[in-house]
């Protein structure tokens, strides 16, 4: 067995710094009040994406986009179209835009999840998102989570918190983190819910890849339902992100769900006024239905390698297929074809 005393590799490093600043400290109690009352974590699944390692960079993986897609084919067309824009706008060279358009190509007929072009190796990538549950409850928003500005403008676009993130197992965290980091690196899925072979994958990447960095924390719109819970939006980088998007659900309802009545939609309507005229408002109960804006946490096995990429048990909805138009590498564009 090797011998790491001397100096650990960077995937086993948690290196944990105790910062003395007023807003840290506040921050680092807030984490801990919140795991004396929401002290499980329930695991929903895996979400794919895409990051690049530049020429250089040896340890230093970054997030492309949000980490988002359930599944990895759509990371691997997300690469795809970043590859094809990135010839088509970023370079005047044809030895450049022909080494992006051949991974392009590649990506059309293949599901590689990684691959290099033009100096930087591109690789799809893997977490495993989940929230903290206490009595019952998912977590809500913590005061000290990073809020948003734009009050209740629908049309408000949101700042990505995780597109450009770095991935650095030994990159200085709180005591909090570095606790949570040691206390998820043994989580495998264990449910009988799971396939056996999800369980297997799952148990071989405590081995494979025995690393876990957290990622930015984002927020769903849950429904409680009897015994369980179901999501309602997809996931915001702000608590008021996913607020104001609780307030598009529940005025587009009519047209989402069939068989709501003018008097229910009005219902619903008046449900949405309610919740806007409160302050930071996370739960909202109306026709009987309970809706909560939840506090949700990525976590990232990290191996030798780096970052961990799809598992064999992890499944697709459709094949690699032609996105864009043809290009060369002078730059025409041929469509059509």
């Amino acid at each position: 067995m090797s011998d790491h005393r001397k100096k650990p590799p960077a995937h086993l490093v948690i290196n944990v710094e105790h910062r003395d600043d007023p807003v840290s400290q506040v921050t680092e109690a807030d984490a801990f009040a919140s795991a004396r009352k929401y002290p499980k974590i329930v695991v929903r699944g895996p979400l794919f994406g895409v990051a690049e390692r530049r020429r250089g960079e040896r340890h230093r993986w970054r997030l492309l986009g949000d980490l988002d897609s359930g599944f990895p084919q759509y990371a691997r067309d997300e690469l795809n179209s970043y590859l094809w824009f990135r010839a088509k706008d970023e370079t005047d060279d044809p030895r450049e835009r022909r080494a992006l358009l051949d991974a392009v190509a590649r990506l059309e007929t293949e599901p590689v999840d990684e691959l290099a072009a033009a100096g930087t190796r591109y690789r799809v990538v893997r977490a495993d998102e989940f929230a903290r549950i206490g009595n019952h409850r998912l977590e809500p928003p913590r005061p000290t989570d990073v809020d948003s500005e734009g009050g209740w403008d629908l049309a408000v676009r949101e700042v990505s918190r995780t597109k450009g993130f770095v991935i650095d197992h030994a990159a200085a965290v709180g005591p909090k983190e570095g606790l949570d980091r040691m206390g998820l690196a043994p989580i495998a899925y264990t449910s009988e819910r799971f396939p056996a072979d999800v369980r297997a994958d799952s148990q071989r990447a405590l081995a494979t890849h025995p690393g876990v960095v957290l990622l930015p924390v984002t927020f769903r719109v849950m429904e409680r339902e009897a015994g369980s819970w179901s999501m309602v939006t997809g996931p915001h980088a702000t608590a008021q992100g996913a607020r104001r998007s609780l307030v598009g659900y529940l005025r587009d309802l009519p047209e989402i769900e069939d068989g709501i009545s003018e008097r229910d939609a009005a219902v619903y309507a008046r449900g949405a006024e309610h919740f806007m005229r409160q302050e930071r408002p996370d739960e909202l109960v109306v026709r009987g239905r309970c809706f909560q804006v939840v506090r949700v946490e990525r976590m990232m096995r990290i191996g030798a390698n780096g970052p961990e990429g799809p598992r064999r048990s992890d499944v697709d909805e459709h094949e690699p297929m032609k996105i864009h138009p043809t290009m060369d590498e002078w730059g025409t564009i041929t469509y059509g074809k």
